[in-house]
């Protein structure tokens, strides 16, 4: 694993031509590291109501970066009254990507349910004061966002989405990505379409990334690990298991324990595997949330006949039930799939209380669901989506977009005292016509 505050350190190899190939963007734009900050993203905290995360780039020339941030008011003089902090710095050097320095910082002591306004940089140029919320208490409504792959084309065409979505959900206090954000995890150019995709979105709303398969990569030494930009650009909580930090984390918002597993190494590993079972099961034990929010990449439930996650269906789905986990956030399959009333249980008669999604938010598609499994309930092919999740006391609101804004899908969960989850399906009429 490449740690967080080390320098990674590949040295750079091939020549000035082949770098200037791996830097060009689709459209033919490079993402070249200035004096200026760019990439700029905002993470969840293991408690974004008292805590931020802040993530960000520049050129190697800038040894050192700073962040400001103060209490947002309408009054521009608010900027006096801003704390100013020094920001860890690590260099990233690897193959034919230009070198750059990398920045973050925790904001930390913050007050629950309150504006701020926040800067990055220094002396050789700052961005602009950017606002975020910090999350409130349980007994507030919550809105999160949820996306199944990017992946390709995603300056292009998933930029549409991610506008989209804030449009719908600009008060979200997080924006989970269940993996493959890109399709090969150490090319710098296609990391730099997913910020230009997201643009200032990115620094508003807290990311809570799971990695998928393109998000890993192997190492010479045959270890398979996760991109190399993956932790110098994001700053996750660290509470999860040792080795797998950053990509196995859990977070609390409101009333909700949002979880990241690490399914591309279950995918490879049993030792991995077992690691993360034992640590899901002390998280679920001692849960002091309502609810519970479980995302990582490769399905329980595959909507694709020619896939079968069984490692992950029968390491986890027992602990699903048991635990009564409320919703599963997939990617991977590149279609969209929800099911809960057939899901198959070990025990005979009962029913499942927890909705398993699968998704996709980026253009790449497949046809897998033409021919529906069992198992879903709702589906849909061909169609870039995106989820907005409210939350408020016991009911979960899911409403499923198309990229063009519609409402595609929609149901909610209600908790009942001592019974698993009632469902209650908000179904746009023409679905049908649809799917």
């Amino acid at each position: 694993m490449y740690l967080k505050n080390s320098i990674s350190k590949i040295v750079a190899t091939g020549s000035l031509a082949l770098w200037a190939l791996a830097a060009t963007a689709q459209n033919g734009e490079t993402y070249l590291p200035t004096a200026a900050p760019d990439r700029i993203v905002l993470n969840v905290t293991a408690d974004p109501s008292t805590s931020m995360a802040v993530n960000w780039r520049t050129s190697e020339a800038i040894a050192e970066s700073f962040a400001e941030i103060a209490v947002a008011e309408a009054d521009p003089r608010f900027v006096s009254k801003a704390q100013k902090r020094k920001a860890n710095t690590q260099k990233l050097v690897w193959e034919d990507t230009p070198t750059a320095h990398y920045h973050s910082i925790i904001f930390e002591n913050l007050q629950p349910g309150t504006k701020y306004a926040y800067r990055v940089g220094g002396e050789q140029g700052w961005s602009e004061w950017i606002h975020f919320t910090t999350a409130g208490t349980r007994d507030q409504k919550l809105s999160f966002v949820y996306y199944g792959d990017v992946q390709v084309n995603i300056s292009s065409l998933w930029s549409r989405v991610a506008r989209e979505a804030y449009a719908k959900a600009p008060d979200a206090r997080l924006a989970i990505y269940a993996g493959d954000l890109i399709n090969k995890a150490n090319r710098d150019v296609e990391w730099g379409d997913w910020f230009r995709g997201g643009g200032f979105i990115h620094s508003m709303i807290p990311a809570f990334p799971t990695p998928g398969n393109h998000d890993h990569f192997d190492t010479p030494e045959g270890i398979n690990t996760t991109s190399v930009f993956w932790r110098p650009q994001f700053t996750l909580p660290e509470n999860g298991p040792k080795g797998l930090e950053e990509t196995c984390y859990y977070a609390d918002v409101q009333g909700v324990r949002f979880i990241s597993l690490n399914s591309d190494q279950v995918d490879v590993s049993e030792k991995w595997t077992k690691v993360q079972e034992e640590w899901l099961e002390g998280i679920l034990q001692n849960n002091p949330n309502k609810w519970t929010v479980i995302t990582f990449h490769h399905p329980i439930f595959s909507p694709k006949t020619t896939r079968d996650n069984k490692r992950m269906r029968e390491t986890f789905k027992p602990l699903f039930d048991k635990y009564k986990v409320d919703l599963v956030l997939q990617g991977h399959d590149h279609t969209y799939a929800r099911g809960m009333a057939n899901i198959p249980m070990a025990e005979k008669g009962a029913q499942s209380g927890t909705m398993y999604v699968v998704s996709v938010s980026g253009p790449k598609m497949t046809d897998s669901n033409v021919d529906r499994a069992a198992w879903m309930d709702r589906s849909a092919i061909y169609t870039q989506l995106f989820h907005v999740v409210n939350v408020e006391g016991g009911k979960l609101l899911f409403d499923t977009y198309t990229a063009t804004g519609e409402l595609y899908d929609a149901f909610d969960l209600i908790k009942q005292k001592g019974k698993i989850n009632r469902i209650v399906e908000r179904v746009p009429a023409n679905l049908s016509e649809r799917r």
